[in-house]
């Protein structure tokens, strides 16, 4: 999977997905300290520990570089930035019970929006998974030989 580029000075400055979101009983939000620990055994528990991994450097930075979404004063997904490398967008992760509701393109906006009102131009969408998504709902245009890009050092465990 190649890395993705989004101009964010060309992002639309529109945060009506709060309010849709809101209409389903999900909020987004930034988290805050004493959830920290939730939600790292969450996302280890729920996705993989990588992405655990990227939310805890997200959550210990302040502000946070990441965006939760909330259903029931439980988590049902979330968002980073700047967790691998800074102006990186990623990971990004809803429980499967709760796809299909548009809480990713929320979560990936609420991100978006978040890096371009401190002062970013662009966004690099690392490793980009579903790329239709990230064309049609950002404007990500796919970065030529961007694959594995910054993943190519990655320490990983051994298998077997």
């Amino acid at each position: 999977m190649s890395d993705m580029l989004v101009k964010l000075y060309d992002l639309p400055d529109d945060r009506s997905f709060t309010a849709e979101q809101a209409k389903q009983g999900v909020t987004i939000r930034k988290p805050i300290g004493p959830e920290k620990h939730l939600l790292l055994d969450w996302a280890r528990e729920t996705f993989f520990d990588e992405w655990a991994s990227e939310l805890d450097m997200a959550l210990s930075g302040w502000p946070a570089t990441c965006f939760i979404a909330v259903h029931e004063e439980k988590p049902v997904g979330f968002a980073c930035y700047d967790a691998t490398a800074l102006g990186f967008f990623g990971p990004l992760g809803v429980v499967e019970t709760h796809q299909g509701r548009g809480i990713g393109r929320a979560l990936l906006l609420a991100c978006l929006l978040d890096m371009k009102q401190k002062g970013y131009g662009y966004a690099i969408i690392g490793y980009a998974g579903p790329s239709d998504f990230y064309q049609k709902v950002a404007g990500a245009v796919e970065i030529p030989d961007s694959e594995p890009g910054i993943y190519r050092t990655w320490v990983r465990r051994k298998q077997g």
